[in-house]
């Protein structure tokens, strides 16, 4: 005796596998995408560079600042994050270290440059007599992990960079080290690769006219994987000390 197919069924089933083979569903994997950020229902798109723009500029402290950060819904990276990584270090430092963005160690603890790259870190920064623990402040132009640990795109740049401006204007450094290409263009305001920028003096000028020397440097991280740059770096880490001696 054969058996009786209901082709309607059949034809249901296979609709509904074919589907979710082209839409497979990606929202609980965060290196493959990416979630928007909040909207208010019932009103206008929120302007997110607009809101932190106001939450920086009521921020009068540092630790005000740090806490507008935290509470900030308006970066799309956050959603997929443990922590807003935001800063360490001595607050008012006469050296401020810029880094591109947490990793997953960062990301963990809540913290700049802990991983593998911020120990390297520490060590050059003690080459020079400098420590985040005594005279060094350290932050990110990006507060939360990227998916795979990419490179932040403009759009989470351009979101951050009003606290990471108010950040500059509160802590007052006499110095600014930028810690890789993304930072250094990000805070100058180029296109120009990390290679041509480190080695010499920039400056920084936030938008209400604050200008403070900045030197761009190798990112630890590269260094790790690059070693016979090492030279390199410490030269521009000589010319880190000499500029902070000649600044007082």
């Amino acid at each position: 005796m054969g058996v009786e197919v209901d082709s309607a069924r059949v034809d249901a089933v296979m609709r509904a596998e074919a589907a979710s083979r082209k839409a497979p569903d990606n929202r609980s994997d965060p290196a493959k995408s990416t979630p928007r950020p909040p909207q208010r229902r019932g009103r206008a798109p929120v302007d997110w560079t607009e809101e932190a723009r106001k939450a920086a500029a009521a921020s009068e402290s540092l630790e005000a600042l740090k806490t507008a950060i935290e509470a900030f819904e308006g970066c799309p990276l956050k959603a997929s994050c443990e922590h807003s990584v935001v800063f360490d270090g001595v607050q008012g430092a006469d050296l401020m270290v810029i880094g591109e963005g947490p990793g997953a160690e960062e990301d963990r603890r809540g913290l700049p440059f802990v991983g593998k790259a911020g120990q390297l870190l520490d060590r050059m920064l003690a080459a020079i007599n400098r420590s985040r623990t005594e005279n060094t402040f350290i932050t990110n132009v990006n507060y939360w992990r990227t998916p795979s640990n990419r490179n932040p795109d403009a759009e989470e740049l351009d979101v951050c960079r009003p606290f990471v401006e108010r950040m500059i204007v509160l802590g007052k450094p006499k110095l600014i080290i930028a810690a890789g290409g993304v930072p250094a263009k990000a805070l100058l305001g180029t296109s120009a690769g990390i290679m041509k920028l480190r080695g010499t003096e920039h400056v920084f000028e936030a938008q209400d006219g604050t200008s403070i020397p900045l030197i761009p440097i190798l990112h630890p991280a590269y260094l790790l994987r690059r070693p016979q740059d090492k030279s390199r770096a410490w030269r521009d880490l000589l010319l880190v000390e000499q500029r902070l001696n000649e600044l007082g």
